[in-house]
């Protein structure tokens, strides 16, 4: 690694910062919040397309990006200071690092003037910043292991985590289980993967319920409409429990979904909400009777730690992450199983069960504070030597 002063600096990709509606943009802005939290002079990574909406390039972009990726250079990064902090900039970094390593396979180099530091790469992305110690967040192995699930190209994906591997300082990663997986579908070394759990700060909703739903008389489901999310299977489960609950699906259009909607179509008291704004969906989240999660793959699972901090029972997905990060605290069934599903859909009709459920996951969720996170990744900081 390399060698650090005593006030050594920081840096973080700005790629999912302020872009705020997905789990690994949450992840990168906890993350930003945790290294401020303990003091680092933490400067962003950008380029000009951060901060704006995701959008495809126009053709002549796109060429123009090739050739110049065509070329197997090292790119230097320009310090500028704004009114919002320091930031490392560069032209067209993400998009020109992913074509550099379509085209060599390897990772982009950056350079910077000035002592290195330590960067945090919130996603794995094909860069590496010279000099510095380039810690890459792997959120989990899923394409690999289910690709099934995953509209992310399996054998690219596993190429590019490969390079990275190869060239990176360290890897972290968000639950154990995600650890577990990486480390057996990448075989790389064990004691060069951490699990440093991301946290959340719990919110108090201040935004109304959409019309027609009652506090406490509603069941949610939260997440894109995706095979990953099991929502067919999660239906059929809730009508077999016969709870006298509506069960209400936020959350938009994913990959596949027009193989999913049809069994969400017509359902007599199911609710489709495509679109919420987050201050509502926060209020919906605390007013729910409870949170069904029943997941078939997840890193770590958000929706989880969402409710508990906002006092919601949880049921979810029994095995891998979701178990690990509910910690006791949900009610656990086979996703896999419809049977299982309505089985323990059926319980929540249990206030006893509700208010151990309660208390138990507001107790979890204080493993998942930003604070909480803040000193996860101080202690990984401290073992690589780097703070």
């Amino acid at each position: 690694m390399a060698a650090q002063t005593q006030n050594p600096r920081f840096a973080i990709d700005g790629r999912m910062l302020d872009r705020p509606g997905t789990g690994v943009a949450t992840y990168a802005m906890a993350l930003d919040d945790a290294l401020h939290r303990l003091g680092r002079r933490v400067e962003r990574i950008v380029d000009p397309s951060c901060g704006r909406p995701m959008r495809r390039a126009p053709i002549a972009d796109r060429w123009l990006r090739w050739a110049d990726a065509a070329i197997d250079r090292p790119r230097i990064l320009k310090a500028r200071q704004t009114e919002a902090g320091r930031r490392l900039w560069g032209r067209d970094l993400f998009r020109l690092a992913q074509v550099h390593f379509d085209l060599h396979g390897t990772l982009l180099e950056l350079r910077s003037n000035g002592d290195p530091g330590v960067v945090h790469w919130t996603y794995p992305l094909p860069i590496r910043l010279d000099g510095w110690v380039n810690v890459y967040t792997v959120h989990d192995a899923i394409p690999m292991l289910h690709p099934e699930l995953s509209q992310i190209d399996a054998l690219r994906h596993r190429a590019l985590l490969d390079a990275i591997a190869a060239r990176a300082d360290h890897l972290i990663t968000v639950s154990d289980a995600a650890r577990d997986d990486i480390v057996a579908t990448l075989g790389c070394p064990s004691d060069r993967v951490s699990a440093c759990p991301p946290g959340l700060e719990g919110v108090k909703p201040d935004a109304p319920l959409p019309p027609g739903l009652e506090a406490g008389r509603f069941l949610l489901a939260v997440g894109s409409v995706e095979p990953r999310k099991n929502l067919a299977r999660l239906v059929q489960a809730w009508r077999r429990s016969c709870v006298p609950y509506p069960l209400v699906i936020a959350g938009p259009d994913g990959w596949r979904a027009s193989e999913i909607l049809p069994a969400l179509e017509g359902v007599p008291g199911l609710i489709r909400m495509p679109y919420v704004e987050r201050p509502v969906l926060l209020a919906m989240i605390a007013s729910a009777r409870a949170l069904l999660f029943p997941t078939l793959a997840e890193g770590f699972g958000l929706p989880i730690i969402e409710a508990m901090q906002a006092g919601t029972p949880v049921l979810t997905s029994r095995g891998g992450a979701t178990e690990e990060v509910a910690g006791g605290a949900a009610l656990l069934a086979d996703p896999h199983s419809v049977e299982d599903l309505a089985t323990a859909i059926a319980r929540l009709e249990s206030e006893t069960l509700l208010d151990r459920l309660r208390s138990a996951g507001l107790d979890r969720a204080r493993h998942f504070t930003l604070n909480a996170f803040a000193a996860r990744l101080d202690a990984l900081h401290r073992r690589l030597e780097v703070a």
